[in-house]
């Protein structure tokens, strides 16, 4: 789990180095305070439709719906990256054909291995895209956001536990799953709700892609907006802190797989998102050396 937490922001790091540009941004105005605000509005009224049509029994939209915004995340983090170094129509079908093949799977066969490798693809795009278009100030405010959210959502109204299960059903790479022992298989796996009434030992654990993707946006963002001139033995400034801030990450990773080891639905994204900004604070103060923490006035 760590190795996927790890491997999904190295690489959207990679990307936002190499591939990744100014007209990928999202927001015209990176610096945007109000941009989070939307984001949290949007992520709510989502997530409560799709509870709506879970509990409607329609499943198979929902299902069609993430499908759907999975695969198309993952063709165009393909077109991006193989656009850079591939010239002419090559690199729109080889893109298709990339999608189509990790679709057919996801369809057929989904295993956790092939909803694991979907998952990390769409998350290194999803990362470098978001980190890229967002500066510091809206990072910040969107991790805190999130954190309590996702706690409220799991402790207080518990409707995203719900989600989980509804979602673990359908087996698309919304949850990552990392199995506890060999011979697992994800297509014969019992249905979450399932285990937890019962008090089984899960063969597996679950993490959602946001856990990985969110701490990840600040690496990004602090790599791609702190200023490159401030070199620590010949290493970027800005790329010191974004791996400070994984580092950060990680560290609150670690805390918060005490907790899930003891079988309970845990929300991780305050001690994830706490850990990375924690992490990025300290690393910035050794690089820089300044309490503005790379925030600029939005206005």
């Amino acid at each position: 789990m760590a190795a996927i937490f790890v491997i999904a922001q190295v690489g959207a790091l990679l990307m936002a180095a190499t591939v990744l540009g100014p007209q990928e941004q999202v927001f015209q105005n990176p610096d945007d305070p109000l941009i989070p605000v939307y984001y949290i509005i949007a992520i709510i009224g989502f997530t409560f439709a799709v509870l709506y049509i879970i509990k409607k029994k329609r499943e198979s939209l929902v299902r069609v719906l993430f499908l759907g915004a999975v695969l198309y995340t993952i063709f165009f983090v393909f077109l991006i990256v193989m656009a850079t170094y591939i010239p002419g129509i090559w690199p729109l079908l080889i893109s298709i054909g990339l999608a189509g093949v990790l679709g057919y799977l996801l369809l057929r066969k989904p295993e956790w291995y092939v909803v694991d490798t979907a998952g990390i693809i769409m998350a290194v795009g999803v990362i470098g895209i978001l980190g890229i278009s967002l500066s510091i100030l809206p990072v910040l405010i969107l991790l805190i956001l999130l954190a309590v959210y996702d706690a409220v959502s799991v402790y207080g109204t518990k409707h995203m536990v719900a989600l989980a299960e509804g979602v673990t059903d359908m087996k698309l790479p919304i949850l990552l799953v990392i199995p506890k022992k060999s011979g697992y298989s994800y297509i014969e796996h019992k249905p979450l709700k399932e285990q937890l009434e019962k008090g089984e030992e899960r063969d597996a654990m679950f993490m959602g892609l946001g856990d990985v993707i969110i701490p990840g946006v600040l690496v990004i963002s602090a790599f791609r907006w702190l200023p490159a001139g401030t070199d620590v033995f010949g290493v970027s400034g800005a790329l010191l802190v974004a791996l400070g801030t994984i580092v950060g990450g990680l560290a609150g990773f670690s805390l918060l797989m005490r907790y899930v080891m003891k079988g309970k639905p845990q929300a991780g994204l305050p001690l994830l998102n706490g850990g990375a900004i924690v992490g990025y604070i300290i690393t910035y103060l050794l690089v820089y050396g300044s309490l503005t923490f790379g925030i600029e006035a939005p206005w």
